[in-house]
Order: structure tokens, then C-alpha cells, then sequence
């Protein structure tokens, strides 16, 4: 077995007087054949202060020391290092920091501390030995997850580790063992104790777990670990309500929930998290209406309560109740050119996001990887508008704001430019400065024949009042 071990490193364990073990991640690897992983964690039968002294004496910067739990990190040559005491942890009923440690020269006792068997075997990285109290190399070799104690014990302690299985399963491409499963499941509840910004950081973890060791559909396996131990149904329980809810057999193979996870399965790794939550909206129109015409508008809102509720980042947030409110356009290929070019400019800022969602969408209902056709439909179109010069964003529009000054009120300058690229949208020639100019002056007209027509609510009433 090789670890990518940074030399300093290596020296310190030799200069040592007690054994310094590589743990977790990065030996699992190793002895899986995987690639090494670029952070590495320590451990040791020895205190922090003791360690950080020894690691600054051999020139490697502790950036962080915590006494009470016995952990200090590191950075060399660009990497990430965490070392920890040996020590047992006691948990407060599900929350993720152990509310006490206990230090121990033990092992074993370290080893039954963690989460699952694999992340439990250890390397010495003065002999190179493996130290396997658990057996975690037979696990490993067998692809398994198994916990390091009974099931139960080990998700009542710490609820996160019920989305950790499902993500590290994904990425390893293991299989949790039945016990583990069952112990995950009767634990469900607890992810509720877990805080919304690392559930939210997992559930990306998870959504992108095929880039880790390349391993396609890696994400979609976690998602399935999450519906089975029913811990979807905490996180995500908009989502879990498409389960059992059928669709049209002409279009869909699925209930709601898998064609979602399927969507997902398909999806450009940049859009998984839209795609995950496209439908989200079917459930709930389906309880009004008992059919799921109108989900896209649902879907927006719900989406972004999910969102609020996981203090997902703004930006992210509308992007993805954006797309949930934009995928069923043109479903039925049957709009218009015109309507597809002036929503082509209108979505510039989210149209190569929407292409994609759409393709996973389409390859998620029947498992058709071939192109959407209303994706060969609009490009047909968008190519054409790029052949004519089309301007699809402000910035490309042939006159600019000041231009107007004269011919359009000031305060409508901004609604007038939007006006005018939806005009060039027709026709890539009318993006002419002198086209332009004049268009603008007839679009001005009509507001403020719109504004005569129809004047500002209250101004009659304050004439009434006057009188």
C-alpha cells in the first residue's frame, strides 16, 4: 500500500517517540486502489500540545490547536492535515459535535469511535504497517459499509453520519450492509437535529458524488440510500411526497419521485441540484387538483422555501426556481418561432442552464439519452438569430442608454432597452442605431398614451378629495 505522504510528515513520525498512524480517508483509499486523496488525517496516542510541538520542530505550520478534543490542524505543501488524539467521544442524542471527549492510548477505543468500518483501519507511517481492529480491510475489499458498532448505537450518536453513508456509499461505490441500512433507518429523524448548513453542504457532496473517483450515476445510488433509510423523507419531504404519485404512461416510466432522481441520474453536474427539485411542485398540485397542470408555478415557490429552509446561497436559489418555473416551456414543441426568439432573449442570463435541465428532464422520463427534440427545435432557431446578428443581451444592443436621452423619459430608459431587444429579437437587422432610435421614439409614444389611458391609481380620488 502507498499513501501520498508529504515528506516532513514522514520525518516527524520517524523522529517520534510514540506511533503516528495515518486514518480514514486517505488509507481506505489506498487499499482500495482509489486516488489519493490531497487531505490526510493523523492520529496518535498522544496529546495535541505534545504533537504540535514536535510537527512545529519539524517545520510544519499547526494553523489551529484544540486542547479539549484533541485535534490540531496542519497545512504542508498545500495540503490539509488533521490530527487527532486517541480518544472515545460521547454524543448529546444525535447532534453532531461530541459534547465530551475521553483520551485513551488505545486503539481499539479510537477505532470504535468512528463511523464506519472502512474509515477505521490505519497505517503506521514510520513501518508502513496496517493496524485493522475492526476489520475493516475485509469491508473494504468486499466493497461493504458496516458500522464500527451496532447500527443503532452509531446513528443515534451522530445524525449526520446518516447522510454520510449515503454520500460516502455513492462515492466508493459500496454497499451498505442490512444492518446498517435498518440502524440508518430507525435514525432517520435524528438528520433533523443536524444543523441546515451542513446538511445542505452533504446533500451537494452527495449530488456530485460521481466526480470523486469517476464513478457515473455515483450521485444517484446516494439518493437512493437516502430514500431506502427514508432519511429523504427529514430533508426533503416535498421531494419524498412524489413517491407512488404515477404519470402518463406515454411519457413517463416513473412515479414523480424517480423521475425526479432520474432527471437528477442525467444531469450536467452543474444543474443537479435544479434538477433534483424540478418537479417538486407535482406533489402539491396534484393534492388541489388531482392533476399536475401548474407544478412549474408551484414548483418555483416550494423550491424556494426548500431552499431558504437549507440556507442555500441567493445566487443559487434563483437560479434553480428559475429553471423550476421555465422547464416546461414549450413542452409540446408546438410555440411559435417568434415566441421562442423573443424567450430565447428574455432568458438569455439562463438559457444554456434551461437546455441542459431540459435534456435531463426528457432522458429521465423514459431513459433516453438521445437529444430532446425541443432542444434540436430551439437551436435550429438560436442558430439562425446568431446568423442575423441578434443581439441577446444589453451589451450588444446597437445604441445604449444616453443615446435615448431626449427621446425617451429618463425613468423609462431601462424599459425601453428591454423593449427594443425583444424588437431586434424578430430580425437581427433591426439592430441598427438609426432603426433603433427611431423604434424607440414610437415605443415612448405608446407609453405615454398608455399612461394618458390609463392614469395612476389615487389621482382620481385625491381630485375628488380636492373638490
Amino acid at each position: 500500500m502507498r499513501l501520498n505522504i508529504p515528506k516532513r510528515l514522514r520525518q516527524l513520525a520517524e523522529q517520534a517517540d510514540f506511533p503516528l498512524y495515518a486514518v480514514g480517508g486517505a488509507v481506505r483509499d489506498a487499499l482500495a486502489g482509489l486516488p489519493a486523496s490531497d487531505d490526510i488525517d493523523i492520529c496518535a496516542p498522544a496529546d495535541a500540545e505534545k504533537f504540535s510541538a514536535l510537527a512545529e520542530k519539524a517545520g510544519i505550520r499547526a494553523s489551529a490547536v484544540y486542547k479539549n478534543t484533541g485535534t490540531v490542524l496542519l497545512e504542508e505543501e498545500g495540503r490539509k492535515i488533521e490530527f487527532t488524539s486517541f480518544r472515545t467521544d460521547f454524543y448529546r442524542g444525535g447532534e453532531h459535535a461530541p459534547c465530551a471527549v475521553r483520551f485513551t492510548d488505545k486503539i481499539e477505543e479510537d477505532a470504535l469511535r468512528r463511523d464506519f468500518t472502512c474509515n477505521a483501519v490505519y497505517c503506521d507511517l514510520k513501518t508502513g504497517e496496517v493496524c485493522d481492529p475492526l476489520g475493516g480491510q475485509k469491508d473494504i475489499e468486499e466493497r461493504r459499509m458496516a458500522t464500527t458498532r451496532p447500527a443503532d448505537e452509531v446513528f443515534s450518536e451522530d445524525g449526520l453520519r446518516l447522510m454520510r453513508l449515503a454520500r460516502q456509499a455513492a462515492q466508493l461505490g459500496f454497499v451498505p450492509s442490512l444492518e446498517t441500512i435498518l440502524g440508518a433507518k430507525f435514525n432517520a429523524a435524528r438528520i433533523g437535529l443536524i444543523s441546515a448548513e451542513r446538511i445542505y453542504a452533504e446533500l451537494l457532496l452527495l449530488l456530485h458524488a460521481d466526480e470523486k473517483y469517476a464513478r457515473q450515476y455515483a450521485h444517484y445510488e446516494g439518493l437512493k440510500i437516502l430514500e431506502v433509510t427514508e432519511v429523504l423523507n427529514y430533508i426533503l419531504p416535498e421531494l419524498a411526497a412524489g413517491k407512488g404519485l404515477a404519470q402518463r404512461s406515454d411519457f413517463h416510466d416513473h412515479d414523480v419521485l424517480e423521475h425526479s432522481f432520474r432527471t437528477c441520474k442525467y444531469a450536467d453536474g452543474s444543474i443537479r441540484l435544479a434538477a433534483l427539485l424540478h418537479d417538486v411542485g407535482k406533489p402539491a398540485a396534484y393534492l388541489q387538483t388531482g392533476r399536475y397542470h401548474g407544478h412549474d408555478v408551484l414548483g418555483e415557490g416550494i423550491a424556494r422555501e426548500i431552499l431558504q429552509r437549507l440556507k442555500a446561497p441567493k445566487k443559487t436559489t434563483e437560479l434553480v426556481c428559475r429553471l423550476t418555473a421555465l422547464h416546461m416551456y414549450d413542452l409540446d414543441g408546438k410555440a411559435r418561432e417568434s415566441k421562442i426568439r423573443a424567450f430565447a432573449v428574455k432568458n438569455h442570463d439562463v438559457y444554456e442552464p434551461l437546455l441542459l435541465l431540459k435534456q435531463a428532464d426528457y432522458s429521465g422520463c423514459k431513459d433516453d439519452l438521445s437529444l430532446c427534440p425541443t432542444i434540436a427545435k430551439w437551436n435550429a432557431v438560436t442558430d439562425k438569430m446568431k446568423e442575423e446578428g441578434v443581439p441577446f443581451t444589453l451589451r450588444e444592443l446597437a445604441v445604449r442608454g444616453d443615446e435615448l436621452r431626449g427621446i425617451v423619459p429618463a425613468p423609462e430608459t431601462a424599459k425601453v432597452l428591454q423593449k427594443l431587444l425583444l424588437f431586434c429579437a424578430q430580425d437581427g437587422r433591426r439592430n441598427r442605431k438609426e432603426t433603433l432610435l427611431r423604434e424607440a421614439a414610437h415605443i415612448a409614444l405608446e407609453i405615454q398614451r398608455e399612461e394618458a389611458a390609463h392614469p395612476a391609481q389615487g389621482q382620481p380620488k385625491e381630485k375628488e378629495e380636492k373638490r
